[in-house]
């Protein structure tokens, strides 16, 4: 028995015949169109803008689904650098359409902010692009200050900070999870309505952090007018995506923000995000059934980079750690803070693999190696000696870990102008084999330099 719908099935549910006797053998359809899912297998910073400038070349939807504008995304195209944080990185394709769906947490002024920067370095067209869910939860200004009076708490009675972005993110989850949160059709709803729960909700912060002071009425005029900005945006995110998935074959993109190790659920707890970035979050931030998810593509650095605090068993604090920092470049985009660096570490990789299942890989940066003499990559844990098989969920004992390493002889040569595999040293080839074999999911891109042309595809 099939359990297939598609559009035409919806509308005949929806309007039976007029002869309720009638009996009409369900027909057997298709599940609808198949989304690609582009995710960070790492710590976030992989490279994922790029690969989803790549797909979204020839995407025709391009979705957000969680997170906020604590992601950072660059994609060079043309010579032109465009940073994005809440945008969809495909929005620069003029002939895509880009989603922010009901999982993602929206500022308003970073949105308009970051898409008038962007605007000045070429980009055109997005408000006639852009779609909004109605069903999105909304960051306010106050909870980006809350983020960074709780980070000042917890170093005062902990010692130690989680090291968020402060752009409000984990409050906004937490007024969510509390059901007090605000949500686009709230604003764009009865506004004296929203008002009051506006002011609810400043109040019920404001007795949990005395020196929170809120200029109510001026954010509630800033909002109003937001609201109206937005409005020509907005739909209902389920019954487009609906439509979407079982309308005329469409391909479909969504690009997840942060990475597998960041993830709330599955992520080095309790330094992580405040959403879901494995591929659940897909399904569960655009509405998005299970089914329809097809080719889910893991992405990786050919080494391993990790911003603010945390559990990082191959973390180089060296001159290693130092020159892949350099040639990396690698200062987050969102916050400005140097990445901290070390060797590729498997364990995570194949850790990312089991959770989102990667249908294939796209292995980043391997250019910033070219240098090295020779490069290791962390194959196993060991504690007390013995290989452990599994990720730790107990942070104190991620820190007592020793890292197992294979050794590989560097390449010592500029890999930044191959266009091809044959392109490649045969000693970059042999380690790009290696990590494909050992996380048992194939590599389909690799990348060496900034731009979309960078990227040699396999297959």
């Amino acid at each position: 028995m099939s359990f297939s719908w598609s559009a035409k099935d919806h509308k005949s549910y929806t309007n039976p015949p007029s002869n309720p006797t009638q009996g009409l053998k369900r027909p057997r359809n298709e599940t609808g169109n198949k989304v690609i899912v582009v995710l960070g297998a790492q710590w976030g910073d992989e490279g994922k803008g790029k690969v989803v400038d790549l797909l979204a070349t020839e995407s025709d939807l391009v979705c957000r689904c969680q997170g906020g504008n604590n992601a950072g995304h660059t994609v060079v195209v043309e010579g032109k650098e465009y940073d994005f944080h809440l945008l969809p990185s495909g929005i620069i394709n003029p002939k895509s359409i880009c989603v922010i769906g009901n999982g993602v947490v929206i500022h308003l002024p970073g949105l308009f902010e970051e898409a008038e920067n962007n605007e000045k370095k070429g980009l055109k067209g997005w408000e006639k692009r852009l779609i909004v869910s109605d069903r999105a939860h909304l960051v306010f200004d106050f909870h980006q200050v809350v983020d960074g009076i709780q980070e000042t708490q917890r170093q005062a009675t902990e010692g130690k900070i989680i090291g968020t972005t402060k752009k409000g993110i984990g409050p906004t989850y937490a007024s969510k999870a509390s059901r007090t949160g605000l949500r686009v059709c709230d604003l764009l709803g009865d506004f004296k309505e929203f008002s009051t729960k506006f002011k609810n909700l400043v109040e019920q912060y404001q007795s949990m952090y005395s020196s929170l002071t809120v200029d109510t009425e001026s954010q509630l005029k800033k909002l109003k007018e937001y609201g109206e900005r937005l409005r020509p945006m907005v739909r209902d995110g389920v019954y487009y995506m609906y439509e979407a998935l079982h309308g005329p074959p469409k391909k479909i993109l969504v690009e997840g923000a942060n990475a597998a190790l960041l993830d709330i659920d599955f992520g080095t707890y309790p330094f992580v995000t405040s959403s879901n970035c494995t591929v659940g979050g897909a399904c569960t931030g655009l509405g998005i059934p299970p089914l329809n998810i097809g080719e889910v593509y893991g992405v990786s650095k050919a080494y391993t980079t990790r911003v603010g605090i945390g559990a990082f068993p191959t973390e180089q604090l060296n001159v290693t750690g130092e020159l892949l920092q350099t040639r990396g470049h690698e200062v987050g985009v969102t916050t400005g803070r140097k990445r901290r660096c070390g060797w590729l570490d498997l364990v995570i990789l194949r850790y990312a693999h089991m959770i989102n299942g990667f249908t294939a890989i796209a292995l980043t940066k391997l250019d910033i190696l070219d240098v090295l003499d020779e490069i290791k990559v962390g194959v196993a844990y060991k504690i007390n000696g013995k290989r452990i098989p599994h990720f730790p969920a107990d942070m104190e004992l991620l820190h007592k870990v020793e890292v197992e390493y294979e050794t590989f002889p560097g390449w010592k040569s500029d890999t930044s102008a191959a266009r091809k595999w044959n392109n490649l040293p045969q000693k970059a080839q042999n380690y790009i084999r290696f990590v494909e074999n050992h996380i048992g999911v194939p590599i389909k891109w690799v990348g060496v330099g900034k731009s979309r042309e960078c990227m040699i595809q396999m297959f």
